[in-house]
């Protein structure tokens, strides 16, 4: 994509690596925190107040990204304190270390849903996978092998990589208006990968953080969770994508969550959409018979699926199944393991 016919360019060739930073505009630093995973990095924005910072999005809660911010403050950030912490969403390399900087005197600013999902989450600790999870899991059919070993094996949780959140926030919301870093910003909100997403577009010179919910060379994770296990993320991120896309202009430089700001922003919405249309059609051919959603990862990924991208895997298959289903694209029946089985219509 860094083709001279292409219209997404990379003004950035090189990322931030350790305690460094880019400026992307004027008084707009980039920073990179290390992530434990596949996708190994979380892009984190600091915007100059002048006598304080405003930092957007923060990584993960570990010893290392603490030491790390540590390195920044002495740093780049020239010991000034982070007054206002703004979180795109509530996953947590987005929003691990809100609570801590909130502790030490920032504001968190976010959307109302992500504060109430990352608080709920960071409070809800499973040292085993609840039923509600394991009977979830086996919705999805999940491989016999794996979902064996998951059933004694501690799960995930917010709290391991979250630090606690206390109880306050400010909400920001669809068409609200907010000044950072000597600039006008307004928020759009975004769907899909994570409810009630916030975006923010400057007025002033193009710029526009988009957290995960616009990213220039992957495609957002949509997953359906044990949470909420008949939701449409696939149908909301469609909608988000069809609204932003009437935002998008060449000149935008978009400063995601993840890989490198990027510009081309049109033809990367347009590009974004037709991908997953594409992916909906390929899964709708490969449902000429019943099929559990872990066995339709060839018409969506294509490419093998290693076992530390199995459950984002999982959940992203599940989440499509359910769009045509939802679309009235697929029927569903569940299969004498527990599975729901869908086929195409």
């Amino acid at each position: 994509m860094d083709g001279a016919r292409d219209p997404i360019r990379y003004p950035f060739a090189d990322a931030p690596e350790g305690a460094q930073a880019v400026e992307v505009a004027e008084g707009v630093l980039w920073l990179r925190q290390p992530l434990p995973m596949k996708l190994d990095h979380v892009n984190v924005y600091v915007l100059d107040e002048g006598d304080s910072w405003t930092v957007v999005d923060t990584g993960f809660d570990t010893p290392q990204s603490r030491a790390l911010w540590t390195a920044w403050l002495e740093g780049p950030l020239k010991g000034k304190p982070v007054g206002r912490v703004i979180v795109t969403h509530h996953h947590p390399d987005h929003i691990g270390l809100a609570g801590w900087l909130q502790g030490q005197g920032a504001e968190l600013v976010t959307t109302r849903t992500a504060w109430l999902y990352a608080r709920m989450l960071v409070m809800d600790v499973e040292p085993t996978p609840s039923a509600e999870t394991v009977t979830y899991w086996k919705r999805c059919g999940m491989d016999p092998e794996i979902l064996e070993r998951r059933l004694t094996e501690r799960p995930f949780n917010f709290a391991d990589c979250v630090a606690p959140l206390p109880s306050g926030f400010t909400r920001i919301k669809q068409g609200d208006v907010l000044t950072a870093g000597g600039r006008t910003w307004d928020v759009h909100i975004g769907n899909g990968h994570a409810p009630e997403h916030a975006t923010l577009w400057s007025r002033d010179d193009g710029l526009v953080i988009a957290g995960d919910q616009i990213l220039p060379s992957i495609s957002s994770n949509l997953g359906v969770y044990p949470t909420e296990p008949e939701a449409d993320p696939v149908g909301e991120w469609l909608e988000a994508c069809e609204r932003l896309a009437l935002l998008a202009q060449d000149g935008h430089l978009v400063l995601g969550g993840h890989k490198l700001p990027f510009t081309g922003l049109p033809a990367r919405m347009r590009q974004l959409i037709d991908n997953h249309h594409h992916g909906l059609d390929r899964l709708h051919d490969h449902l000429s018979t019943p099929l559990a959603a872990g066995d339709c990862f060839a018409p969506l990924f294509k490419r093998r699926i290693g076992e530390a991208e199995y459950n984002l895997a999982l959940v992203e298959a599940m989440a499509h199944c359910l769009h045509l289903w939802h679309e009235g694209r697929a029927t569903r029946t569940e299969a004498a393991d527990g599975a729901w089985l869908w086929q195409a219509v």
